[in-house]
């Protein structure tokens, strides 16, 4: 069976994630790309097709001249809808184009939940700045990684944040109103009819005006998380992978983005570890028209992964390689995201990251003491 792959960037979640599920599925995989360079260098043995894959139409194109796959395919963010498009054009399993856009879509995401739960929100524009209830959290209407993110607390400080982020981008720029509360995901995988919930992480933030992610652990959902696949459904969310997140306040789980596609910053690789499962060949085989499984049965765990965040910036002149020990009672993995040589703009941003930490263990306690050890033997210098 043939898969069609399309990527922006290269990602460990398709590099080491979904490219060897593929291959273990005897899938035979060509990745379209605009950076066919970037991807040929990963993966010599995988055909690489250059594509604007930001635009359906050449996706669609360059399919119908090439011939027709078994499925297409992205985990990109950037991604979902010119690939929901074409599978669409050639009747391939897929996502729904319009919730594809919905999720991506902050602006559109708020008007479609109002009736479910109303926040407010409001694109800014160089006309001024609204009025709201303050402090407001202004952001890049379809931005990713909490790039240019920032909680304001009265509209002297809105136009402010608007003026700099101005200086560096011009996409539309939506604030909304501030969703107090307890951060958690909320892991889902479905087929078109069935929606199985994987887990839930816990987040922990950076201090404000950031919301830099810093660590997500492991935890059974919170009751309130039985509200969230109403909300998925009512935004047409509902196959594939999805990575929701959400706030419980008061009883109530409140959405505040949806990610459609697989958790990422490593997090995926902890989250297939800890359910035992093919998880990337699990998500592969929905998109080729086959039922979601059963979903597997929580483990008996504490689970965590710490990101190593620079802390101004530079050129990384040391830091660890791909790192894999045992700890007492806990198994810790270190992934790194830059190697030695990167220069490291800081951004306030989760491009900051240098590496992940990833402790599994019988409690809180334990995963946290071994990571304490992990961090506190090793060095990351930036000069």
């Amino acid at each position: 069976m043939d898969l069609v792959l399309v990527a922006g960037k290269a990602t460990d979640s398709v590099t080491y994630g979904f490219l060897p599920a593929a291959a273990r599925l005897g899938l035979r995989v060509t990745l379209l790309t605009d950076r066919p360079a970037e991807h040929a260098g990963r993966y010599p043995d995988v055909e690489v097709a250059a594509c604007d894959v930001t635009d359906h139409r050449a996706i669609v194109d360059l399919l119908a001249r090439e011939g027709v796959p078994d499925a297409v395919f992205s985990n990109s963010d950037h991604l979902q809808t010119p690939t929901a498009l074409a599978a669409a054009y050639f009747g391939l399993p897929g996502k729904d184009w319009r919730a594809t856009i919905r999720a991506k879509n902050k602006a559109l995401l708020r008007r479609h939940l109002a009736g479910i739960d109303a926040v407010f929100s409001t694109q800014v524009t160089d006309a001024g700045v609204p009025d709201g209830p303050y402090p407001l959290v202004l952001k890049p209407r379809e931005g990713v990684a909490s790039e240019d993110v920032f909680l304001v607390g009265d509209p002297e400080e809105l136009a402010a944040r608007y003026k700099e982020i101005r200086e560096r981008r011009n996409d539309p720029l939506v604030a909304e109103e501030y969703l107090p509360g307890r951060l958690h995901t909320l892991e889902t995988l479905g087929d078109g009819e069935r929606l199985h919930v994987l887990g839930s992480y816990r987040t922990t933030l950076s201090p404000p005006p950031h919301f830099v992610e810093e660590r997500l652990d492991w935890v059974p959902p919170p009751p309130e998380s039985d509200q969230v696949p109403a909300q998925l459904a009512a935004l047409g969310v509902g196959f594939g992978a999805c990575h929701t997140e959400f706030v419980v306040h008061e009883g109530r789980a409140r959405i505040i983005e949806v990610n459609y596609r697989i958790i990422g910053d490593h997090c995926d690789f902890l989250l297939a570890e800890l359910l035992g499962v093919p998880l990337f060949e699990q998500v592969l085989r929905v998109h080729l028209g086959e039922s979601v499984g059963a979903p597997p049965p929580p483990p008996d765990v504490h689970a965590a992964v710490e990101s190593v965040v620079a802390e101004r910036a530079g050129t990384l002149r040391s830091a660890p390689g791909f790192t894999e020990v045992i700890d007492g009672s806990v198994q810790v993995i270190y992934r790194p995201v830059r190697q030695s040589g990167d220069f490291v703009a800081l951004t306030r941003t989760n491009r900051d990251y240098l590496g992940t930490i990833q402790a599994i263990g019988p409690d809180a306690a334990e995963v946290d003491a071994a990571i304490r050890r992990f961090r506190a033997a090793r060095s990351w210098a930036i000069a």
